[in-house]
């Protein structure tokens, strides 16, 4: 199935933009804003998925790619970091300025998780009426911890690879704010805390890296969240360990769900195969949530998904 998404760049009132991946649909339809992971973009195989799935329940889609992710580098010093909601509280503004009667769905995978949960938890007395759920998947609820857990074992294949792209956009930017960093130190640089000491925390106003990551986790604030959201993340996951997981928090709010399961990876959670690709659980359960807590009499709520089943748990 093609993607029918138009590449659009919005200027943000600090004179830097967004490039957001947007499809179309009928005036009034839900519009699902989706935010990726770390160096990942709204071209990843979850952010595609989780559109395609909107695209068949008739909802426009809006996948965000965050400053500097979407294949050109952002024009200030600053970029992007697991803790910033401001970006995310202009986009939903900018949906709502251009779709006023559209209802407004949420998620997130991994940092676009907890930039969605920070911006519920900060906003929780503000969020606009038009938000009405959100879905965080394979979220890093502590930074520290999943500092800690990255940099063990095979976790650190994937830490090379992400510090490869921040390195890479990093010396990039040097080109055009040489004080930026210590190019010497960023290139000696071989872990994510490494690089949040560095570059991450004093680029972004913190002094230091476990005040970013204090700071920034959206695990600590879970109970102020008042719009219903599901949490997914597998017990498994190597970037957050399932001991971690914010079972009280769930407990405590009534406005939270979660799915732990035992299996599934980091945005993993492959349910099976198809001609187009591999189907995703987390994306299924994440639509099948969403459109439950739409108005039922709203009739795109119950357009081409009504005949499907409920996807399955895939713990063994």
């Amino acid at each position: 199935m093609r993607m029918p998404y138009q590449r659009r760049r919005w200027e943000l009132p600090d004179g830097d933009f967004l490039d957001v991946d947007e499809g179309q649909a009928e005036p009034g339809s839900p519009t699902l804003v989706v935010l990726h992971g770390l160096e990942s973009s709204s071209r990843s195989s979850q952010v595609v998925g989780l559109l395609r799935a909107a695209s068949r329940c008739r909802w426009r889609g809006v996948g965000v790619n965050f400053r500097s992710c979407s294949g050109t580098l952002n024009r200030l010093r600053r970029s992007y970091h697991a803790g910033d909601t401001a970006d995310l509280a202009w986009v939903i503004q900018q949906v709502i300025a251009e779709h006023p009667g559209s209802a407004i769905l949420c998620a997130g995978f991994s940092l676009g998780g907890n930039v969605l949960l920070k911006y519920l938890e900060e906003q929780a007395d503000t969020v606009p009426r038009h938000l009405r759920a959100a879905v965080a998947i394979s979220t890093p609820f502590d930074l520290a911890v999943s500092v800690r857990a990255i940099e063990r074992g095979l976790s650190r294949v994937y830490m090379r690879r992400l510090l490869r792209g921040l390195t890479r956009k990093t010396l990039a930017k040097l080109e055009r704010f040489p004080d930026l960093v210590d190019r010497r130190a960023l290139c000696a640089v071989r872990t994510i805390a490494e690089f949040d000491a560095l570059v991450t925390a004093p680029v972004h106003g913190f002094p230091s890296a476990a005040a970013y990551w204090a700071a920034s986790s959206s695990g600590t604030a879970l109970s102020r969240i008042a719009r219903p959201t599901l949490l997914i993340n597998a017990q498994d996951d190597p970037f957050f360990p399932g001991e971690a997981l914010p079972r009280e928090s769930v407990a405590r709010n009534a406005y939270l769900s979660a799915e732990f399961p035992k299996a599934g990876g980091h945005m993993g959670f492959i349910s099976g195969r198809s001609p187009g690709g591999a189907t995703f659980w987390a994306v299924e359960r994440a639509i099948h949530f969403l459109r439950d807590q739409l108005p039922p009499q709203d009739p795109r709520t119950a357009s081409q998904t009504n005949h499907a089943s409920r996807p399955t748990d895939p713990s063994p």
